[in-house]
């Protein structure tokens, strides 16, 4: 018999049609009260009456909208159980060529963005000591490809500040666990090739993997998970 997840409210940051949409229909199902929040959250506003959940607007990388976002989202659906950041930039081109402030967007977005969601989940957690922090990584979390710098600095850095969050928090009742996801994943903009079957991921079966990971008990907690298609070789 499956265990019931022993959390009862989630924000998810980063909202879009992939993972996090998946994800979101999975938290609301288990009976989960989730808030969506994005940049312009008129993109959301469908998946949130499909769910029944609250919208948010914020930009993450902002510390003062990331606090009032956290703020109102409390105020809304009560204590924050579970947090999810799942935004990400992507850069690609030659180190020679690319614009400076431009990487810069990037690893504001991917790291510096993930430390403020981080810092204000764990401050709102720890009294209660109790929770989960869940970063989506990537292949560049771990594998830096070519034309790929600016994404692999942040996509690692992100990676740095999960394993550091958790071998801190976790001994205080936060379990943090960040997600490599290795591989692409097919949607309707990007669907799977057809003479290459399962060579995607299927963003419902992510979304189960992380509700599996919120099902762990805490003598077996995962800091990282990383998640492939079966055919692919690594």
């Amino acid at each position: 018999m499956m265990s019931k997840i022993p959390y009862s409210t989630a924000l998810i940051i980063g909202v879009g049609p992939g993972i996090s949409a998946s994800v979101a229909r999975a938290l609301a199902a288990e009976g989960i009260k989730v808030g969506l929040a994005a940049r312009d959250i008129q993109k959301i506003l469908l998946l949130a009456e499909e769910i029944s959940a609250e919208t948010f607007a914020a930009d993450a990388t902002d510390a003062a909208a990331v606090v009032a976002m956290f703020d109102h989202m409390e105020a809304k659906l009560g204590p924050l159980d579970i947090v999810l950041y799942n935004a990400a930039a992507r850069l690609p081109g030659s180190i020679t060529d690319l614009d400076p402030h431009d990487v810069q967007r990037v690893i504001a977005t991917s790291t510096y963005a993930a430390f403020l969601i981080v810092q204000q989940a764990a401050r709102r957690m720890l009294p209660r000591k109790s929770g989960a922090i869940l970063l989506t990584g990537a292949s560049a979390s771990v594998k830096g490809y070519p034309r790929s710098s600016a994404f692999a600095m942040g996509m690692f850095g992100r990676r740095g500040l999960a394993q550091s969050a958790a071998r801190e928090l976790s001994p205080q009742g936060i379990h943090v666990a960040h997600f490599v996801i290795d591989g692409g994943v097919r949607s309707a903009r990007f669907p799977e090739p057809p003479d290459r079957p399962d060579s995607m991921l299927d963003p419902d079966a992510i979304a189960q993997t992380y509700l599996d990971v919120l099902r762990q008990p805490r003598n077996a907690w995962s800091w990282e998970i990383e998640l492939r298609p079966w055919v692919e070789t690594f």
